[in-house]
This record gives C-alpha cells, structure tokens and sequence, in this order.
C-alpha cells in the first residue's frame, strides 16, 4: 500500500583486512592502554602523518572503524569528517581512495543524520573536486614511470571514482542539500562521463547509475540538464550485451533511471520507451535466481578445488627446487614484492561467482521496485505518511519505502495508460511477478546456510520475495480481472497467498514478510470482493492471521489485517449462517479500535466495523450479541478527545482529514445502529 521506490536498503559495507592488520591491532589495542584516546583519536592523528603510507593506513583503519556504531559519536565529536575531507585531495593516489571508502563507509553506516552532517561541514566542496580531477585524469595519459611500474592510472583513477560516487550517493539519498549541489555544480556531466566507461568498469558504472537512479527522482531541474549526449549514453548501457549478472544489474538501473527522465522524453517516443524498459525488466525476472545461486556455487566449488591443487603442485615443485640448490637454503626468505597499497588491497579477494548471483537478486529486486513506481503515482503527503508511521528498524530495511504504513491506499492508481497496459501484459509481468512471490529455492538456501561468505544472499532472497508481493498488490489493485487470468487465478492466488502466510512459522515475528504479504492479500481480497469471487480463506485462518498481526509493532501489518478482517466480514455479512463468525471478528475490531495506541489503526478499525455491519441479518443480530453500540457511544466521545489531543502533535494533516471523517462516519454509525437495536429488541 505504498510506493517502492528505487533505494538501496542494505549492502555489503566495505571491510578493510590485509596488510594494514598490524596498524589496525595497534590502534585497537589503544584503548587499553588510554581509554581517552582510543582508536578514532589514534587514527584521526596519524591522517596528518607526513609519510603517505601512514595516512592511508589511518584512513583505512576509519574505514572499518565506522562501521562499528559506537565509534560513530566518537567520530563526530573529533570532527572526522573535517579531517577525512582534504584527504580526498590528497598528493597520493592511495590516500584518495582510502579516504573516499572510510567516508563512504561512514555515510553508509551512519544514516540520514550522519550524511547530513557530512553535508552541513562541507564534504561537498572537496567530493566534488575530487570527481572533477577524477573525470580530467581519465583523459590524461601522462604518468611518471613510477606510476606506470604500479599500476595503469586509469585503473586507479577509477577506482577512486567508484569510492567517490559512492559517497556521493549516500549523501545525495540523504540530503536535499546535497542534490541541490549536485544540480548546482554540474556533477550530471562528470557521473555520465563515468558511465559512459560501462564496457571497461561495469563496477563504477553501476555505482553510477545507483546515484543516478537517487538524484533523478523528483528532481524537474536536473531533468532540464540532460543533453541528448547524456540519453545516448543511458541508451547505450540499457542496450549493452549482458556478458556477466552486473551487466543485468547495471541494464536495469539504467531501466529505472529512464523511467524517471520520462517527463522530458517525447511523447511520440513514449511508447516506445516504455516497451524498452519493461522488456529489459522482464528478462531480469524471467530468470531463476534460485537456479543460479546454485550453479555459481558449483562453479565456486571447482574453482577452488582447481585452485589447490595448482597451488599444491606449485609448493612441490618450488621445493624440489630448494633441496636442489643448497646456497639457497642460506639466502634470506623471498619477500612477495608488494606494489603500492591502494583500497583493493584492503578489501577480501573477489569471489566472482558469489558478486553474479548477487548481483542477479539485486536486479530482480530493482525490476520489481521498477515495475511498481511506473504503475503508482505519489500523492504529495506520501512522505508524511511514511515518516509519522515509520514502525520498526527491521522493517525499515525493507519496507520503509516499499510500503505505507497508514490508513486507506496511499497510493493513487495511475488510470494506466494504453502503453503501461498494454507493455506488462504483453511482456507477461504479471506471471512472472507472482512466480516471485513464492519462497526461495530451498536448495540455494540450504547451500547459503551452510556457507557463511554465500549466507547474505538469504536476505537478498527474501527480499525479492516481499517485493514482489508488495508488486504483486499493485498489479491486482491496478488491472483487470481478465488480464490477471480472470477469476480462478485470482482464487488461485488467493489460495496462494493462505498456504505462504500459514506455511511460516512464528508468524508475528516476521514483521516484513508479514507486512508484505499483508498487503498483497489486501488488495487481493478487496478486488475479489468488488467483483463478487468467493473468498478462500476460511474463518479460522482469517482470525489467525488478524490475531498475529494485530500483535505486530508494525503499524502497516495493523493497519493492514484490521483491513483484512473489514473486507472479509463485509462479504460474510451477506450471507446465513455466520452469526459466530461475525460475533468473533465484531469483537476482534471493537477491540482494535479502543486500545490500538495507533489512531490511525483505530481508525481503520472503525471503518471496518462500518462496513461489516452496515446490512445484512445476520451482521444486525451479531451487533446486538457484542453490545456494538453501547461500546461504540461509550468511545465516541474518547475518539474525538484522542484525535483533538494527539492529533495535531502525531499525525499529518491528510491522517487528521481522515481521522475526521471516521470521527463524523462513527457518529452516522451510531445512529443508525440506534435504529437497528430499537427494532430488533421491540
């Protein structure tokens, strides 16, 4: 019930190992021996050291530092961010880049508040320089022969880009100021430049196009600086040859990035865009996660395997070398040669086979993030809603700004036009999001289970699941009937739905699979209601699930069931025989409605109990049974006590509009159940 947008949730943080352990444990150890001056003022010191190896070592102790949460006030009490900032102009290509990761790191780590405060001290003005030199020195070919012994400076120039950027898209997610400067200070041409390097550095491309996704949505004057140079470029990275998983990754990136330029692309062209993006989409989703989990593994396994015993042979022959040549055995021990450190030293080896299948179920959950802003639009309140209504830190991982957490669809459906219709039945998005929806692979999960370098794909499993569930309520909330397979798939889907929620144990405790799940059904339920198909699930499985969720911390998952419960109960109302049925859920939302300390679960609980018993025989005489309208009179006049106290403090002016018209509904209410007791007791 709330818009998916294209933000990243969690990702992997840098964690720096290697050659500067030494540094690190001596820093670490500081603490026991000064507990004032532990390792942040240790490391923040040595960033002033004369010797470049020095400060890149400080900055890549910082790096692992911040990520450590109890660091952080440390950190900002010693001004880090001031002291880290000219070190990103640093004389030493090192030290740059190790800079820019310990500051990606601490904008990753440390939030919203954390990059806006990096924004407030300035980190702007040497980030952006930075990226300037950064973009001149990919054109430069003059090195000194030092430099070219160590490494292509292009590669290295690179490298620092990709740590830059991504402190630029941290902060630029976080901060309005930073995106404002970004429009300010032309960085859409430097980025694009960097794009444009997708067939030689698909990593920096892909960082790019994570920042680009970030400062393009909502953002009329930047969309104003996009030359027809800058679309080519776009245009080219969506339609590059997929050789690896990050380039399906990067094509879909580049897919939402599109999307939100489509207020300045023509509207002769739209059509044609739009089939562009929803075909690239559904390639992304027509593929088996769970299968490719499984054959990267395998792949992994003999890599690995091939690896040692090459390795094996190498140590065999490299000692028969040694008993051979007996003035060797007095010759010092070989020292591996050891090229300048730069942040790739810092970092574990790649496993490539872990990044691809990796960066498929981060495609897949950026297609279906996609798939629901094209078939949404945001009320201008959204925000509100969801800053008020923010519940739990589990669920802000994945459903902070996946899903809505107040009252009513916050959502307003687009009337889809001709060619979003027509591009997602065509392109069968709707099957293919529903296959989403299923649990993972139980093999891929076995196999990351019992791996603890695969076992972060589990997350990223489940987090292609609760995405397509929340895609899956906006395709059921949006389309026809028929072109969702018409009524036996939509009680297919149902029964779907009914056999994941009672398939997971401790259900309560699962607060975003339930949210999403929750909301799916909503919709689902909602639809199949107000084109008269049967429900499928029973009573019983009914009250289970409003009595977990109603336990949740999550206003959504409430507001949610208590949605559920109305939906379900206003159908049952209609027919004979559901007295007790009626009884169990009049009692289940009366009781919602006067203890939830949420007003906007109160609320929508009251609008439930509207419709549960506003016809029918049997729903007048389970009224009667529960004391409906001795209760509702008793709480009317503390409804609107709550709303005239709490409102204006809590709540944003579109929930207080809401709120209001409950309160006015729940006095109509009374009156007529007034009416409906008087005649059934005389």
């Amino acid at each position: 019930m709330g818009k998916s947008r294209t933000k990243r949730f969690k990702r992997p943080q840098f964690s720096p190992t290697g050659d500067c352990q030494s540094e690190l444990a001596a820093a670490e150890n500081g603490t026991e021996r000064e507990e004032d001056d532990g390792p942040a003022a240790e490391l923040l010191e040595k960033l002033q050291h004369p010797s470049a190896e020095v400060r890149e070592c400080a900055c890549a102790g910082l790096a692992r530092l911040v990520q450590q949460r109890p660091a952080l006030p440390d950190l900002a009490r010693r001004d880090a961010v001031r002291r880290l900032g000219p070190l990103l102009l640093d004389p030493s290509l090192a030290v740059r880049e190790t800079a820019a990761g310990a500051l990606r790191n601490l904008s990753a780590c440390g939030g919203f508040e954390v990059c806006d405060d990096m924004v407030t001290k300035d980190i702007m003005t040497p980030l952006v320089a930075l990226l300037r030199e950064c973009s001149a020195g990919l054109d430069s070919n003059e090195m000194s022969p030092q430099e070219e012994k160590d490494q292509n400076r292009n590669s290295v120039v690179e490298n620092i880009a990709n740590e830059a950027v991504n402190v630029l898209w941290n902060v630029c997610e976080c901060s309005s100021r930073a995106v404002s400067i970004f429009n300010k200070e032309g960085c859409l041409e430097i980025v694009m430049k960097f794009l444009s390097r997708f067939s030689t550095n698909v990593d920096l491309a892909i960082s790019v196009a994570y920042c680009l996704q970030t400062v393009t949505e909502d953002n009329p004057e930047l969309l104003k600086s996009f030359s027809a140079a800058a679309l080519h470029v776009l245009e080219s990275a969506a339609l590059c040859p997929v050789s690896s998983m990050e380039y399906t990754l990067l094509r879909t990136l580049v897919a939402g990035t599109i999307w939100n330029l489509r207020d300045i692309i023509p509207s002769k062209s739209q059509a044609e865009i739009i089939n562009a993006i929803l075909k690239i989409l559904s390639e992304v989703l027509e593929m088996d996660a769970g299968k490719v989990v499984i054959q990267m593994k395998e792949v992994e396994t003999q890599r690995l395997k091939t690896a040692a015993e090459a390795e094996e042979l190498l140590e065999h022959a490299n000692g028969d070398g040694l008993i051979e040549d007996d003035e060797m055995e007095e010759s010092p021990p070989k020292r591996r040669v050891r090229r300048k450190t730069f942040i790739s030293d810092l970092l574990p080896p790649t496993n490539r086979e872990l990044r691809e299948a990796g960066a498929l179920l981060v495609a897949q959950q950026t297609a279906l993030e996609t798939i629901v802003n094209m078939c949404c639009t945001e009320d201008p309140s959204d925000d509100e809603w969801e800053e008020e209504l923010s519940s739990s830190d589990e669920s802000e991982a994945f459903l902070e700004n996946s899903l809505g957490e107040g009252g009513g669809q916050l959502l307003s459906p687009l009337c889809l036009s001709h060619e979003i219709h027509a591009a997602l039945t065509n392109f069968l998005i709707p099957r293919k999001v529903f296959e989403k929806t299923a649990f993972p692979n139980s093999i891929a999960v076995d196999i990351c289970s019992r791996n603890p370098t695969w076992k972060p794909l589990l997350r990223k499993m489940n987090t292609v699941q609760w995405r397509a569930l929340v895609c899956l309520q906006s395709l059921v909330s949006l389309l026809e009937v028929e072109h969702l397979g018409g009524a036996p798939a939509l009680q297919a889907l149902a029964q779907h739905l009914s056999t994941l929620l009672f398939s997971q144990p401790d259900l309560a405790q699962h607060s975003d699979f339930l949210e999403a799940i929750s909301s799916a059904l909503r919709a689902l339920l909602q639809t199949m209601a107000s084109k008269n198909i049967s429900q499928c699930m029973t009573p019983d499985q009914l009250m289970t699930l409003c009595r977990a969720g109603i336990q949740s911390g999550n206003v959504g998952v409430r507001v949610n069931v208590v949605s559920i419960a109305g939906i379900a109960g206003s159908v049952l109302a209609k027919e004979d025989g559901t007295l007790e049925t009626l009884k169990t859920m009049g009692c289940f939302l009366l009781e919602v409605a006067t203890k939830d300390p949420s007003l906007v679960v109160a609320g929508e609980a009251l609008d439930a109990l509207f419709d549960v018993f506003a016809d029918g025989k049997e729903a007048e005489r389970a009224s009667v049974q529960i004391h409906l309208l001795s209760t509702l009179k008793e709480f009317q006049p503390v409804f609107k006590m709550k709303i005239r106290k709490e409102g204006r403090g809590k709540y944003s002016p579109d929930q207080l509009c809401v709120l209001d018209n409950v309160r006015m509904n729940l006095r109509r209410f009374v009156a007529y159940q007034e009416t409906v007791e008087k005649r059934l007791t005389t």
